[in-house]
């Protein structure tokens, strides 16, 4: 079958998945995740897989089909999973937790997990660093990792304010940047400037008071919509802000949620954002006018995840 071109994705609280045609706004195809809440989702990078993170389990769905039934399940935490996502060529994944942990999936062997790192402290956010070696994990008690896959270890550690949760974590596509937002909407960034060693060194490079309200994502936009580098933020306060990442003046606010967003992703060349909100829908932005084009309607209850996939197909390997 051929891969789909655009992928879009939804979740949240009805205890459903739906697909979206991105133009259109049609709902063309709807799972139900019954056993939870879905808190998470990512699209594998060849677009054959879907991964979606409930509590506490993780399912793993084929996307170009109507099977309604998960093809695969990873059972190893023990609390809502709070972050998913892929290594580039999907031969693993990884996942963080509210039970404090963060784990890798090797996706070519028995679903069980291969290593498990332990944070302490209930798991809100991981991200994968561009260079595929190194995992960033932000907690519920302010702290931010990284931990190091080849070494096997946390290299390095970081408290940006002591006792206030870090509710995201954003990498730039190249490595150079790293954002992480918490609940007081203050997102702080860094330059990362790697030595001799594999563990990155965090260079303080702003401060940003984003949002008066929690920041419950904040993402930096992908390669192809340089030399334009953008931050995404995403609100309690009902809106998404988009920064100049050079200097973080505001370029946009995107206002049209009823309630908290709770998600947002870029298109792949950076002039579209979708985002999800507690409002029950998802909407997708163009990014120059700050205009919404598209409601995504169709949940009955909030939105909390969103994922999209609008990359030319792989070549088959």
């Amino acid at each position: 079958m051929s891969q789909l071109s655009v992928v879009l994705a939804t979740a949240g609280y009805d205890h459903t998945i739906r697909f979206w045609e991105a133009t259109s706004g049609q709902c063309y195809r709807t799972i139900q995740y019954a056993e939870s809440q879905v808190n998470r989702m990512e699209i594998m990078p060849d677009k054959r897989f879907l991964a979606a993170a409930g509590n506490p389990h993780i399912r793993l769905f084929q996307i170009d089909s109507n099977q309604p039934q998960p093809v695969m399940s990873y059972d190893g935490h023990t609390n809502n999973v709070t972050a998913v996502g892929f290594q580039c060529d999907g031969r693993w994944m990884y996942s963080g937790s509210e039970d404090g942990t963060v784990k890798i999936w090797d996706l070519r062997a028995p679903p069980l997990y291969q290593r498990d790192y332990e944070s302490r402290a209930a798991v809100n956010t991981v991200v994968l660093h561009p260079n595929q070696t190194e995992l960033i994990s932000g907690d519920q008690n302010g702290n931010i990792r990284v931990w190091d896959l080849t070494a096997n270890a946390c290299s390095c550690e970081l408290v940006p304010e002591v006792d206030t949760a870090i509710r995201s974590v954003g990498v730039m596509w190249d490595g150079s940047m790293v954002v992480a937002a918490n609940n007081k909407g203050t997102c702080f960034v860094w330059r990362l400037t790697s030595g001799s060693q594999t563990a990155a060194s965090f260079e303080p490079l702003h401060k940003l008071q984003a949002h008066n309200s929690y920041v419950l994502k904040c993402l930096l936009s992908p390669e192809f919509s340089d030399p334009n580098r953008y931050l995404a933020t995403a609100s309690a306060d009902g809106t998404v802000k988009i920064w100049n990442a050079d200097g973080f003046t505001l370029e946009r606010t995107l206002t049209g949620h009823a309630r908290w967003v709770w998600d947002c992703v870029f298109s792949i060349d950076g002039a579209y954002l979708v985002s999800a909100s507690s409002d029950g829908t998802s909407r997708l932005w163009e990014l120059a006018s700050g205009n919404c084009v598209r409601v995504y309607q169709g949940h009955q209850k909030a939105v909390v995840c969103c994922a999209l996939n609008d990359g030319t197909d792989l070549p088959p390997s």
